[in-house]
């Protein structure tokens, strides 16, 4: 249904926030259009980021989980673009870039996804282009609207069924009772 989109108010922040933009740059220009929508939502939020650029849309779940051990990011925006070909490549980029991210946010990263899966170059421009839809921007208000309710939410330690880290040990023995 046509005008019957919404967009959510735009994240705000007590703390400074710093993302990181993954970007596949096979489509230089329409990975250009996307960062630069990225960019703009980031500062419109007075949020800070670095990029890197990676080989492909495969790469982007990889390096987003390599530097969320090696790194401190509040949270990541994936931006690439895939258009369909003649071999089925394209349903393994797509399927499986996809799920990589899902698994990363499944397991607490704030992760927009902005990785384009077109069937051509004119739906990839619709989708980039900064007059029209930005998924750039999208993903980037994506990966900002999860750290903000990440921080509402704020961390669970010794919450439910999780012990305190100084309550149990693994592989060793439990605290004040050497016997258990």
């Amino acid at each position: 249904m046509a005008g019957s989109e919404y967009t959510l108010p735009r994240a705000t922040f007590d703390k400074p926030v710093k993302l990181l933009i993954v970007v596949a740059p096979f489509y230089r220009d329409i990975a250009d259009m996307m960062i630069e929508g990225a960019r703009a939502e980031i500062e419109a939020s007075g949020a800070t980021y670095d990029l890197i650029e990676v080989p492909g849309a495969l790469e982007i779940p990889t390096s987003i989980g390599i530097a969320e051990r090696l790194s401190n990011f509040d949270g990541y925006v994936a931006l690439g673009c895939v258009i369909r070909g003649a071999t089925t490549h394209y349903e393994t980029v797509c399927n499986d870039s996809s799920r990589g991210i899902t698994l990363l946010g499944l397991q607490g990263l704030c992760i927009g996804n902005g990785i384009l899966t077109v069937e051509n170059r004119d739906q990839a421009v619709e989708r980039a282009a900064p007059d029209q839809m930005n998924k750039g921007a999208g993903a980037a208000a994506a990966a900002l609207h999860l750290v903000a309710l990440t921080r509402k939410w704020g961390t669970r330690k010794g919450v439910g069924f999780m012990p305190d880290a100084e309550e149990l040990r693994l592989a060793g023995e439990i605290k004040d009772n050497p016997t258990a």
